[in-house]
């Protein structure tokens, strides 16, 4: 299971070249989809149910959603390719917290936005990607 960052980023890298070789990521951050990773912690194995597990990218064409494996902590399968224009508007609703930070993500296809939580050892990260993605610095 990659636990270190800079794996994790590797592996995403590797899927991202595996699927279309020209395309690069310039930032990729590890969240979280679901209700409060505090409040579904607290509920054990059931808890773990309601949440999904994303790897976020931006790269030099898009925005890419893969999913993340719970037990290896690998990206599985593309969910969606978001191209940059249309990225610009499906973050809402930034919260930085101590530990657990999150955002709202309109995905396509989605009633509603999805809340995405980040830990923060991809804060920085974090920060990156919601600056690309909607042309404001970090608060």
């Amino acid at each position: 299971m990659a636990m270190k960052k800079s794996t994790i980023q590797q592996q995403v890298a590797e899927a991202i070249a595996q699927a279309n070789p020209q395309d690069r990521p310039i930032v990729t951050i590890q969240a979280i989809a679901g209700p409060s990773v505090w409040l579904m912690s607290m509920f054990g194995l059931i808890g773990q149910a309601f949440l999904t597990y994303y790897f976020i990218t931006v790269t030099q064409q898009a925005v890419l959603l893969h999913r993340a494996s719970r037990m290896s902590n690998r990206p599985q399968e593309l969910v969606v390719a978001i191209p940059p224009n249309e990225a610009m508007r499906m973050i809402s609703d930034v919260r930085r917290n101590t530990l657990w930070s999150s955002f709202r993500c309109q995905l396509p296809g989605q009633p509603k936005p999805t809340r995405m939580n980040v830990h923060r050892i991809w804060r920085n990260e974090m920060d990156q990607l919601l600056g690309m993605l909607t042309g404001q610095p970090a608060a």
